[in-house]
């Protein structure tokens, strides 16, 4: 044992201290390094977790995109479609605006033609009774006497109704 002795080291020193570290690195081992590596598993573990759920989360936000953009595009069609309608719909009501002014317009000029003719055969009638009086008054003053009124209004009216439907006939 000597030449251990001669290097300072003394063995049953050197064994105690061995065994120490031993025992010491078996404490460390169970009181410390376990726990600790448990520790770290749990944290890589829950790093993990919060990894998959953010992956997770980010899928569901791009379904969310997805989904929106495709609600935004139906909500463009349908405004366009009720874009369409409205247009479609003012095109009808003008075009049905337009045949009831129309038809107004006709019954108007129907109307308007059918009171000139009445007006105009009130005037017909009034320049034949006109007539009829003058070729009275005329007949009387020729004959110098006076006629009967009567009498020959109705051969003026009766010659005139002959000479209308000779001239329509």
């Amino acid at each position: 044992m000597g030449g251990l002795a001669s290097l300072g080291i003394n063995l049953p020193t050197l064994i105690a201290q061995l065994i120490n570290v031993a025992v010491l690195f078996g404490l460390l081992y169970l009181v410390a390094y376990k726990p600790i590596m448990r520790m770290l598993d749990e944290r890589s573990r829950k790093i993990k977790e919060s990894m998959d759920n953010t992956e997770h989360i980010k899928q569901q936000a791009e379904r969310a995109e997805d989904e929106a953009s495709k609600r935004i595009e139906a909500a463009a069609k349908e405004g366009q479609e009720a874009i369409a309608r409205a247009v479609r719909t003012g095109e009808e009501v003008r075009q049905g605006a337009q045949q009831q002014a129309k038809s107004e317009a006709e019954a108007l000029i129907t109307r308007a033609r059918s009171e000139i003719q009445r007006e105009r055969d009130e005037a017909i009638d009034q320049l034949r009774q006109g007539f009829a009086d003058i070729t009275i008054e005329a007949a009387g003053k020729v004959i110098d006497r006076t006629l009967d009124k009567k009498t020959h209004r109705d051969i003026i009216d009766k010659v005139l109704k002959e000479s209308t439907t000779l001239k329509k006939g």
